[in-house]
């Protein structure tokens, strides 16, 4: 049932570490390096990103650090994740943009846009000029993207469809999986081709704290790196926003409402989770476990408990 609520909401987000809009790990620097020295193996990249943020947290830079003359392909990963209403919209603007896109679901084994990718791929590459690799019978493709957005889950996706092997790539829940460029993965025998895995590189620097929110609340940031009541925090602002008062229903609320702890409380009280901490009087007392409610805040908008949500709507 859709919530109603004429309580006034947050119009902006607070503050978060300005250390975060400077965090570029090390193994991300040295995997920009790396990629950079293998691009003259390269026929053509593709790009994998999330598509509930399909404009946020893009590494823009790579068009001119990795990319630059060699065909590009963007893939928007995870569509099952947001409403179907906003993918003509999203085609219409990214080829405004002259990007070859397409949509993926990596974990739907009948997702047919794999196959339409490979076929994309090997028809940029034989109209292309390959310069150093011209008369190479075998095709080389570079994947590229931020953290966790499903690089290793699409190339073990084409290897399980056009070799009919086991996966080759690691995949995981959380960020920073690969860490290196990889050596070369066989995906076909005819044509020969082979996909260089790489690690997930962010944006050296961010000037918006949303960027990192909405980064933190895809699972491409590590949590702790902003802190799980933040992140929470953050989705509350946002679905207050844009009016999407269904997480009452979804957690239980007594409803709608912008103050986070309130939330959090509620949850933790349900599902008895609780701490037992000392207080200034050195007496045991017990408290509502909050990290552990924000946590299933979070999950609860990954798993689409909160339904399908496009957090880049206004944008669009």
């Amino acid at each position: 049932m859709a919530q109603k609520c004429t309580e006034t909401f947050r119009s902006t987000f607070g503050a978060i570490d300005k250390q975060l809009l400077r965090w570029f790990p090390g193994h991300m620097d040295r995997g920009l390096k790396q990629m950079q020295q293998k691009l003259k193996m390269v026929d053509c990249i593709i790009e994998v990103h999330d598509a509930r943020i399909p404009f946020t947290g893009r590494n823009t830079n790579f068009k001119y650090t990795v990319s630059g003359i060699k065909p590009h392909v963007l893939v928007l990963n995870k569509v099952d994740m947001i409403e179907k209403r906003f993918l003509p919209l999203l085609q219409k603007r990214l080829r405004d943009e002259n990007e070859h896109v397409l949509f993926t679901n990596c974990k739907d084994q009948s997702d047919s846009s794999i196959k339409k990718l490979f076929s994309l791929v090997q028809k940029l590459i034989n109209s292309s000029d390959r310069y150093n690799r011209e008369g190479d019978k075998d095709y080389n493709v570079m994947i590229i993207g931020v953290p966790n957005v499903g690089k290793s889950s699409l190339i073990n996706k084409l290897r399980n469809i056009f070799l009919n092997r086991a996966n080759a790539a690691a995949v995981g829940a959380a960020p920073g999986i690969t860490r290196s460029v990889q050596t070369k993965i066989k995906i076909c025998d005819d044509p020969l081709f082979f996909l260089f895995d790489t690690p997930g590189i962010t944006i050296p620097k961010v000037d918006n704290a949303e960027v990192w929110l909405k980064l933190a609340l895809c699972a491409i940031v590590q949590d702790h790196l902003v802190g799980e009541p933040i992140i929470a925090d953050y989705l509350l602002y946002w679905l207050n926003k844009q009016n999407k008062l269904n997480y009452v229903e979804a957690f239980n609320l007594e409803g709608a409402t912008d103050d986070i702890l309130n939330v959090l409380v509620q949850i933790a009280k349900q599902q008895n989770k609780v701490l037992k901490m000392r207080n200034t009087n050195n007496e045991y007392v017990i408290k509502p476990d909050l990290t552990h409610a924000a946590k299933y805040v979070i999950k609860s908008f990954r798993n689409g408990t909160l339904g399908n949500i496009m957090l880049d709507e206004d944008l669009l």
